[in-house]
């Protein structure tokens, strides 16, 4: 974990894309689509089914490591609003058992909206916590601190004549938007217009990768 201060808050980013917040012992991760393997199966492409069970004790790990009580999902948790029930009895065993032990919010997003038994936790649109907005895809026109998901960032650069891809946060002094912490998820390049225009016109913008001892910036064009 390495320190990331936004918004007059101390945070921690993680080379796994999630957020820990101390002053809260919160978890924060985005996009977790769990079940989009069976989802993708039941239109004739098949996936191996582990999606959710592998994104699921990634959460054990790092709920066990960081010690949190609280654990926010910034939308997308589920690839539909029907994933919950496709769950298989392994994954909905370690889901209930993490959303008793933690005060579990989920956030809806588009691909979950009208997710009605998401196995213990609460249902929210979204939040404002301790003067950040919580939600699931930036609103540009909102000038309050927020914390997003949606696009599943991704910073893509050339390394020695390779092209290395790695999962990132994109940031603004008022909007910080989380990479998608799902096993089975794809990223958008941290340049792209619709990542730029969720940010609001005139921002400048930071894609930041974490790794386990530092944090690197890289500064994103308009």
């Amino acid at each position: 974990m390495v320190p990331l201060s936004f918004a007059g808050h101390d945070l921690m980013a993680l080379a796994d894309g999630a957020l820990y917040w101390p002053a809260r012992a919160a978890l924060l991760v985005a996009d977790l689509h769990f079940e989009k393997a069976s989802w993708f199966a039941s239109r004739g492409q098949m996936l191996p089914p582990y999606d959710s069970i592998a994104t699921l004790r990634a959460l054990e790990l790092l709920a066990a490591r960081t010690g949190a009580r609280e654990l926010w999902c910034l939308g997308d948790s589920f690839h539909d609003s029907g994933g919950c029930d496709r769950l298989p009895a392994d994954a909905r065993a370690a889901l209930t058992g993490l959303t008793a032990r933690l005060d579990w919010r989920w956030v809806t997003g588009n691909h979950d909206s009208l997710l009605a038994d998401p196995c213990g936790g609460t249902i929210v649109e979204e939040a404002e916590v301790d003067g950040l907005v919580l939600r699931h895809e930036a609103d540009p026109r909102d000038p309050r601190p927020e914390l997003s998901g949606h696009f599943h960032p991704k910073l893509r650069v050339t390394v020695r004549g390779r092209q290395v891809a790695r999962r990132c946060f994109v940031a603004t002094a008022t909007k910080l938007i989380l990479p998608a912490f799902g096993a089975l998820t794809g990223g958008l390049d941290a340049h792209h217009p619709e990542i730029l225009r969720a940010m609001g016109p005139g921002t400048r913008a930071q894609a930041l990768v974490a790794l386990e001892d530092r944090l690197l910036r890289f500064p994103i064009a308009a």
